[in-house]
This record gives structure tokens, C-alpha cells and sequence, in this order.
């Protein structure tokens, strides 16, 4: 289980080696996602708080990235933090997600991305539920979710 201790080393370290990379040009980026999948995930940007698609649902499944879908979360870790963003306790894998000091607008937070593709995700928190005490805070925009399908 992936503490504060661990997000910090990473940030400041460097990252676990994801299990491969996924990298195009900006343009095909832009070709392949909508306006605002590519400012929130290419551009770093933030979806309006209470606005994303997946802010309100806990249905079963897991959280892929956007761009290359790479598993990030599963639905089982998924908290209601009240923040306005879709909030998780821990990553389905340790290297799925990639960390980066971040200061800007005067603050300093630590900034998740997907590991296989650099796509922006959000921000991790050391003030989410134990056992792990973080929270990590993803905009919907930066995600699509694959639902568990059950037998009948």
C-alpha cells in the first residue's frame, strides 16, 4: 500500500517504470480527444468541480486513462470526499500512476499522471482515509470507466 512517504520519494526520486510507453505528438492528440479531454489531459487543465461525469458514480468496474487506457483505479478503492473531483485511496498498481512536484498557483501539491502516457490526472492528498491517509483527486475528463459485467 502506497503511503505519503512513498508519493513524496517518487516525486522527488523518481517514478516507478511503467510497463511500457505511449507517446504521440500533439496533434494526434488533439486528433484523437475532444477539446476538453485534450486541455485536461494534454494541457493540464481542470474540469469545474462537481461538474465531471464520474463525481457521483460507484458503480463496479475500473477507472482507465482517457488517453491510453492503461488501468489507473478500480471502483472498489473509490471514496466520496466531498472535493467535487472523483476521489480514490490507491492506484490499481503501484506504477500506473507517475508523480511530479507541482507549484503553481502559489501552492505546492503533488500532481498524478498517467504513467504510460504523461496524461494529466490531477492531484494526491495526504488527507484521504486510512489505512492509506491519501486521496487522490482525478478530473472525470482524464478517465474512462470500464463496468464489471455480472453473470446472470
Amino acid at each position: 500500500m502506497l503511503t505519503w512517504k512513498n508519493v513524496m520519494e517518487f516525486a522527488v526520486k523518481g517514478n516507478p517504470e511503467p510497463e511500457k510507453r505511449v507517446e504521440k505528438s500533439e496533434a494526434e492528440w488533439r486528433e484523437l480527444l475532444t477539446p476538453e479531454q485534450f486541455r485536461v489531459a494534454r494541457q493540464k487543465g481542470t474540469e469545474a468541480p462537481g461538474t465531471g461525469a464520474h463525481c457521483n458514480v460507484y458503480d463496479e468496474g475500473q477507472y482507465n486513462c482517457l488517453c491510453c487506457n492503461t488501468p489507473l483505479f478500480d471502483s472498489t478503492i473509490k471514496f466520496k470526499s466531498s472535493s467535487g473531483w472523483p476521489s480514490f485511496t490507491q492506484p490499481i498498481k503501484e506504477n500506473a500512476i507517475k508523480y511530479e512536484r507541482d507549484t503553481s498557483f502559489g501552492m505546492v501539491r503533488v500532481e498524478v499522471m498517467c504513467n504510460v502516457c504523461d496524461a494529466h490526472l490531477g492531484h494526491v492528498f495526504p488527507d484521504g482515509p486510512e489505512p492509506s491517509g491519501l486521496r487522490y483527486c482525478v478530473n472525470s475528463e482524464s478517465m474512462v470507466m470500464e463496468t464489471s459485467k455480472k453473470e446472470v
